[in-house]
Parts: C-alpha cells; structure tokens; sequence
C-alpha cells in the first residue's frame, strides 16, 4: 500500500519471568497457581535506514490454547515457546514489507509449519501476535505516533486482501480512520470456578491490601461488570451461581454480566438448559436479566459443526477458543454466533479485522442480528501486556473489558523496581503504588483511566532500556 512506511526485521530478544499467583484461578479444566510471561523486543530498520526496537508481553498460558488433557502444563508451554521460534524464523527472513504485509503474507505459513509440527492454529496465532506487537510498537517509538495514531493512518498497510475476502467492496481505511479510543474503560471482573465468594470461603487469608472475595471486588472495585465462569454441570452450575447472584444482587448496583462455558459443555443442548434452568430459578432473576451474552460454552471440536440459532435467539453466543484461524468468525456468524472475542495474543490485526468485519454484517441491510466483539483476557499482566490490550480495545470502541491479571497476581510485583517506577511515572492514570507493596492497576468505580496510553509506540510509554534484558539475564530457549 502506499504511503505505509516498509521495514524488515533485524533481530529479536525473547525472555521469561514467572511469579506465584496470589489465588488460584480456575478456568475450564484446570487450576493455575503459578504463571509464566514470556517478553519479547524486536528490532528493525525502515526501509531509509532508521532503525528502531519495540516490545510485546503475553502469558504463555497452559490449558487454553490446546486442552488435550494428554499434554502436561509443560507440553502446552513448549507449544507455545516453538509457536514463537516458528514465527522468529519465518519473519527474520522475510525481506522487507509493510508491518501489515509481513504478517498477512506469513500467515498460511506459519499455520502450515505449526501444524506439520502438531500444533492448532490458536497455537500457531501466538508467536505472530507477539512479533507483529512488538514490530508495530518499534514503528511507533521510531515514527513519535501512538497506536491510535498509526491505525486511524492505517501505517501499518492493512487491506483485505487474500485473507478476508468476505470484506471485499468494504471501505477499510474509512474504517480505521473513524476509531478513537476512550480515555477510560470498564472493568469486567472475572469470577474464577475456586474464587472464594463470601469470606466463609477463604480458608487462609493473605491479608495484601488487595481484595480477596467477590463481596470484597464489589465493595473495593466498585465494579459494575463481571464475567462469570461456569463449569458444564447444571446443577453445580446453578448452585454457584444462586451464591454469586446473592453477592451481586445485593451490592453491585445495576450491574451487567457475561457467562463464560470455556468449552465446558458438550452441545448446543447442554448450555440451552443451563440456560432454560437459570430463566426458570427466581434466585437468578436479576442475574438472568443482566447477561450481555455466552462465550464459547461448547467444546471446539464441535462447536462450529451445528447451528446454534435457536439459544442465540434468546441471548448472543460468541466464540472464543474456537477463533482458531482468520476464517473462524464468518463460519461462526453462519451457525448463529454473534460475536467474537477480542484477545492480543490471537493477534491484534485479527481483532481489527473481525471489528470491520463486525461493521460490515451491521451495515447490511438484510441483517438478521446485530455482530461485535467482545474484549476477553488471557491473564494480561499489569504493565505492557496489560497496556497494548487495553489500547486495542478501546480503540475499536469496546467499552468494558474483562481484566483478571490484576486479581491473581500482586500488581508488578514480578517485575524489578526501576520497570515498575518507570511504568508508574509514565501512566499515573492508570497506577498507583500504595505503601510498601508493588506497583498496581488503580479501579476506580470500575473504571481504568488509560489516557495515558495514547503516546508514541504501542501503548507502552517507558524507554526501549527499561525493557531490554539486564546484563547477564536468562533467556528464553526454543524447544527443537
């Protein structure tokens, strides 16, 4: 495209840091209590020879990305790690390209490789979305232009292309220059399947100045969006939520709310009596009222295989971990899903592109059901995994999103004290550091305050040395 500055990438860093969860969090089939981040710096060079270096962050997280209950946490993590070393090859010998142009002229590669490896292509999408935040945060600190800035210019050359022709005839760059993001966002606070509820659940308290119930984050956050994770029993499922509704309905206000299967149910029959018994149950009335919508209740392997119309004529579906590859969502709007989730580490071009295509279903005239994306987490870290996704979202014009990294991990506290320093100087809306603890995410009346990510590069606002590994520090390896 022209006007789009080209580059190549030069080079790349990858390390890792791990930190003990303050809680346990349990999502579908299993219970994390510790968690990994893998952090990567890109460097490359303009095409007019200026050279520049960006960052990108992301959780290599076990029993998401692929739930075969044959792979240990270890496995799932080394998939990951080789997702990355798949995509540092394919990128580093690239030539040159728009920013845009690497990534979509890599894509069916790097899915082909990953798969002839036995990896899916959730898998596959993970090492391209680190490289691809990571180069655009490098364009953006060389250029002085902040995130909003270079895709409202559409710098990095997005086009339709070979790999969303279902967008064809639709006025992409009117698209990108309309976004602007909001100086604020809601918190959507993750309810874990362990979370303890009421403080008769807590056995042992921790006692960090950080709430550790969910009467707790109501009091505290003040927030008025949750996400609630169900486990694909009725019957438990009904239970659990009778005891959060009691929670909610007593001191959240007028509160909003999404249910989240994480692939636990088996069939479309399965969630639409969960849902049939939750309309039928008086003590979840109110919570019944508030769902916004149900993200990806059946199991991918056959999530995609049968219409769901008639539960999403009651309430909207979304897919989640079955937006595998860049073809997932329009597949999904055919069967009856509404939506798709938004999430950084299954690229963020995806999430820009599935909100065109979001815009461009609405704008049909013979529209049978309102499509959006819906902003989801996977464990973001407070700092710049944190920050890049919340630039993304609020620019596509999301305005609530769920957050739980901030819940299960004690602010920065894996993090040295000048990073935390530095991240706090630059973003004073959106951190703060309370007597003798680390630095944390500052809610107030739910909300984050994220004016401050809109500066030169991709939402991280701290200097290139603040980021780069120290002297001496263990880096990441590659499996072979």
């Amino acid at each position: 495209m022209n006007g789009c500055p080209r580059l190549r990438l030069e080079g790349f860093a990858l390390r890792e840091r791990s930190v003990d969860l303050r809680l346990p969090f349990r999502f579908g089939v299993v219970t994390v209590t510790r968690a990994t981040q893998a952090v990567l710096s890109a460097s490359i060079t303009l095409s007019d020879g200026r050279s520049g270096t960006g960052f990108a962050a992301e959780c290599l997280l076990p029993k998401w990305f692929d739930k075969n209950p044959a792979q240990t946490d270890d496995d799932n993590m080394d998939q990951l790690r080789l997702s990355l070393a798949i995509a540092f090859d394919l990128y580093r010998n690239a030539g040159e390209d728009t920013a845009f142009g690497l990534s979509a002229g890599l894509y069916r590669e790097q899915q082909a490789r990953c798969a002839a490896r036995g990896l899916n292509p959730l898998v596959a999408s993970y090492g391209p979305a680190l490289v691809d935040r990571a180069i655009l945060d490098a364009l953006g600190r060389r250029l002085g232009l902040s995130f909003a800035a270079m895709i409202r210019g559409n710098l990095p050359g997005i086009d339709t292309g070979a790999l969303t022709p279902d967008l064809a005839g639709f006025d992409l760059p009117t698209f990108l220059a309309g976004l602007s993001p909001a100086p604020t966002i809601a918190v959507r606070h993750t309810v874990g399947l362990v979370d303890a509820l009421t403080a008769a659940d807590v056995t042992e308290r921790r006692d960090d100045g950080l709430p550790e119930t969910l009467e707790e984050v109501v009091r505290d956050y003040g927030c008025r969006y949750y996400k609630l994770k169900v486990g694909g029993d009725v019957a438990a499922d009904l239970d659990r939520l009778s005891r959060i509704a009691s929670i909610l309905d007593a001191g959240a206000g007028d509160y909003l709310s999404t249910l989240d299967g994480n692939e636990q149910y088996e069939d479309v029959e399965g969630i639409t009596e969960l849902w049939r018994r939750m309309g039928e149950t008086p003590a979840l009335r109110r919570m019944v009222r508030s769902v916004l919508l149900i993200e990806q209740p059946i199991k991918r392997a056959v999530a995609l295989d049968r219409p769901v119309a008639a539960l999403a004529a009651e309430k909207p579906l979304i897919i989640d971990e079955s937006d595998g590859d860049i073809d997932a969502f329009p597949r999904a709007v055919a069967l009856g899903y509404s939506g798709v989730s938004s999430k950084s580490c299954k690229g963020f071009y995806k999430s820009i592109l599935n909100a065109a295509r979001a815009a461009h279903l609405n704008a049909k005239p013979d529209r049978k059901a309102h499509h959006f994306l819906s902003a989801e987490d996977l464990c973001t870290w407070p700092g710049l995994c944190t920050q890049q996704d919340l630039a993304l979202v609020s620019l596509l014009g999301l305005t609530h999103v769920e957050r739980n990294g901030h819940h299960y991990i004690d602010g920065m506290s894996f993090a040295p004290e000048a990073e935390q320093d530095a991240f706090l100087s630059a973003h004073p809306d959106l951190y703060h550091r309370p007597p003798g603890g680390p630095v944390r995410l500052r809610i107030r009346n739910g909300d984050l305050q994220i004016g401050s990510l809109d500066g030169p590069g991709f939402a991280a606002g701290v200097p290139v040395d603040v980021l780069l590994p120290a002297q001496g520090e263990q880096r990441a390896g590659s499996p072979a």
